[in-house]
């Protein structure tokens, strides 16, 4: 127990004089946890042989701890690089006012929101890259690069999800994405946008109940290569409100038949001033809905409003 103490790394083989009855330190000593005891008389080849299976695990156990340590400093350094991907969570945009929530699960997940300026409107992105781990981490900035690239086209949202799909057709098949591209115009009241296979967007405001923006065509995928999508125009007013979200969150959120926008119609009642207080109510409720139980996937949100001609909040 002193060796061990001193040197947390030690192995120990005990050996023992006695035949017939085993030595109380010995019985206390081997779940200690000692490598192996033998006893006298004892055989110099099974000693030999003990001693060299226990160098063996040694040199296993000390490979395994460097591939550990390893994996580790990738994680925190793909999980660093998505997180240097991410706007601030909060900022008006062209008189409008956007706000966001990414809570990472355990496992490194592909979820990103992000939004820019563009000659008076302001654009959104949400998005969801297949599976976990590094190169999820990683494609996320592809789409990001996607996402900005179209600045050139005004960030038309045809323009991005074309972008992103241009990006991933080099990838692998089982790499796919979801997204949803916006495009606010506070002055032309007019939101144009395209749903790649992404979970349904929700629009309201002081004189409308929740409109739920559906798919406009499929997931963004290198099988997929002449896949096409509509980017349809709906009216958007002054204190009119937009909700994206990964499926993070509307799968934990659904009820028994896989939907999930009465529990958001729910806490839009709720939280109906949006913004902030909105997007914690949701997370509380996910939080609420998984009961101490790991987290399974990213939870990421983006809320938008769209603001009185001086910046100014209009009153519900």
């Amino acid at each position: 127990a002193q060796l061990k103490a001193r040197f947390s790394g030690l192995d120990v083989i005990l050996m023992t004089g006695s035949v017939d009855d085993l030595d109380d330190k010995l019985v206390r000593g081997i779940p200690s946890p000692a490598f192996y005891f033998i006893q006298k008389p004892f055989d110099r080849e099974v000693l030999r042989t003990l001693v060299e299976r226990c160098l063996e695990l040694r040199w296993r156990r000390e490979e395994h701890r460097l591939n550990l340590k390893r994996l580790e400093t990738e994680m925190s350094e793909a999980r660093a690089f998505q997180q240097s991907l991410l706007p601030d969570r909060e900022k008006i945009v062209n008189r409008v006012a956007v706000c966001c929530r990414y809570t990472p699960s355990s496992a490194l997940g592909g979820d990103l929101y992000d939004y820019a300026a563009s000659a008076g409107r302001t654009a959104l992105l949400i998005a969801d890259v297949s599976g976990h781990g590094v190169s999820a981490a990683m494609l996320t900035g592809i789409v990001k690069s996607a996402f900005h690239a179209s600045h050139v086209d005004g960030f038309e949202p045809i323009a991005v999800v074309q972008r992103v799909s241009m990006g991933l057709a080099a990838f692998s098949p089982d790499r796919f994405v979801t997204l949803v591209a916006a495009l606010i115009s506070p002055e032309e009241r007019q939101l144009r946008y395209v749903n790649a296979g992404h979970p349904p967007v929700a629009l309201w405001g002081r004189t409308r109940e929740p409109l739920w923006l559906q798919s406009t065509g499929p997931l963004v995928s290198p099988v997929l290569t002449t896949s096409a999508w509509e980017a349809p125009v709906v009216r958007i007013d002054e204190g009119d409100h937009l909700l994206l979200y990964t499926d993070g969150i509307s799968e934990a959120l659904a009820d028994d038949d896989g939907r999930a926008e009465a529990r958001f119609t729910s806490v839009i009642d709720r939280a109906s001033e949006g913004g902030a207080p909105l997007l914690d109510t949701i997370l509380a409720d996910v939080h609420h809905q998984l009961a101490g139980r790991p987290q399974p996937d990213d939870l990421t949100l983006l809320t938008a409003r769209v603001l009185g001609p001086t910046g100014t909040t209009v009153a519900d």
